[in-house]
């Protein structure tokens, strides 16, 4: 069972989530999609210690381009916001996403082979650009509500998973193959990080009052959280961009109508 928002686990004072009334309204419309990235084979695989190599590294290399859009993303919403504290907020979260998790993924790229030329070389799986579009669309031309709301499911699912880590493996082992990326999440810095934004969230939900901006931006985060699905999804199937052969025979048919 993953660890709870609306009733987390609480291991101490330094990770626990408090959650304003506008992201519970978030994570209530979103819970089926939450509960299935818990759920996933990638995820359990990845938290048992059982998930092959190839596997994780087809995921590590498409994160890390993910993460250069999630940059993007907190560098657009920073230009739009005219206080100038949170607009340092959101060019630290850019520079976060950029320099902390490089390090991570060039740690693992030594362990499993690739490097940051393979990386920027790398093609997009369908569902990561999918998700990339998402919430560089949602930062550029939708209200500051949605783009925020968009951005959050991705450091408040990582920081639950972190929850989840230091509920079932308090005394991860070294030899556990993944206990370095599963310490990362687990650090109380992301719940700090995630409580700082779902502040930020609140505070536009405040600003953007009227119901039909609120509904946007609540389809914004439940579609962003089916994304998050999707990328234990494409990293557990190799997803790629070519047609099963029935597939490319329904096109083909479709072609010639």
């Amino acid at each position: 069972m993953a660890a709870s928002p609306k009733s987390p686990i609480v291991i101490d004072s330094d990770l626990t989530f408090d959650i304003p009334p506008f992201a519970a309204r978030c994570m209530e419309a979103a819970g089926n999609e939450w509960q299935a990235s818990f759920e996933h084979p990638f995820l359990q695989a990845l938290l048992d210690g059982t998930l092959d190599t190839e596997r994780f590294r087809f995921y590590q290399m498409q994160d890390a381009r993910y993460l250069e859009a999630y940059a993007d993303a907190c560098s657009i919403i920073s230009v739009r916001f005219k206080d100038v504290e949170r607009k340092l907020w959101f060019i630290d979260g850019a520079r976060l996403s950029l320099v902390v998790e490089r390090e991570l993924h060039e740690e693992f790229g030594r362990k499993l082979g690739y490097t940051k030329e393979d990386i920027a070389d790398l093609e997009l799986s369908p569902s990561n650009r999918a998700y990339q579009n998402h919430l560089l669309v949602s930062a550029q031309k939708n209200t500051l509500l949605t783009a925020v709301a968009a951005l959050a499911p991705c450091p408040w699912l990582y920081s639950d998973i972190g929850l989840l880590v230091n509920h079932r493996l308090p005394n991860l082992s070294e030899s556990h193959p993944y206990a370095d990326w599963l310490k990362t999440y687990a650090d109380p810095a992301f719940v700090k990080y995630t409580n700082e934004l779902l502040a930020h969230l609140q505070h536009l939900a405040e600003q953007f009052s009227d119901p039909d901006h609120h509904r946007e931006a609540i389809e914004a985060f439940v579609l962003s959280s089916r994304y998050e699905h999707m990328f234990w999804e494409q990293a557990w199937s190799l997803q790629d961009w070519r047609a099963e052969p029935g597939e490319r025979s329904e096109i083909a048919r479709e072609g010639t109508q």
